[in-house]
């Protein structure tokens, strides 16, 4: 269902497209892209000159490569559109510090320490923190063990173990509600 119809007029001033693929490899990796195009459909005057309609004023691309475990044994990063070209594609190489970081395990917060302020880029930075949940959702199987509880309860409120879509899919694994503790 889409969003209501605004009661306003209004006109079009941006358009932010972020696109997520997921590649099985033959060496059992996998490479997980993210790509983030914002253009304007009007002239944006910079400092750095006039961006013309239409053309993006970002266009970058992130490639992590991942094994089977989450764990990030490469990063690849390319910037085809910037306001300030070339000074924020110097930023690139940088990008292979994810090298040995988990897409499970703290990731977001890893990333955005290691890429805070300087040291980084403010969107490809924002673009990391959108891997973990679509790695998982891409790289997912359905556990043949039936005795390790599934990763994703109680990672958020509709698979809560002492909720009624748990006590539905997954009964084995409900918590009694009584003696469930609630973050707040």
């Amino acid at each position: 269902m889409p969003l209501s119809t605004p009661a306003v007029a209004r006109e079009p001033f941006h358009t932010r497209r972020i696109e997520f693929n997921a590649y099985r490899r033959a060496d059992a990796l996998w490479d997980l892209e993210l790509r983030l195009i914002d253009v304007k459909p009007h002239d944006c005057p910079l400092e750095s000159g006039v961006r013309p309609a239409g053309v993006p004023m970002h266009d970058m691309w992130i490639r992590l490569t991942v094994d089977e475990d989450f764990k990030v044994v490469d990063a690849e990063v390319v910037m085809d559109g910037m306001p300030y070209e070339p000074f924020c594609s110097r930023i690139t190489p940088e990008y292979k510090k994810l090298i040995g970081l988990n897409l499970r395990f703290n990731f977001r917060m890893q990333a955005a320490q290691i890429f805070r302020g300087t040291a980084g880029c403010t969107h490809l930075t924002e673009m990391l923190s959108l891997f973990p949940t679509a790695a998982v959702q891409s790289m997912f199987q359905k556990p043949l063990d039936t005795d390790i509880k599934p990763f994703q309860l109680d990672r958020c409120h509709a698979l809560d173990t002492s909720g009624e879509a748990v006590r539905r899919f997954y009964p084995r694994w409900v918590r009694d509600a009584a003696s469930a503790t609630r973050k707040v």
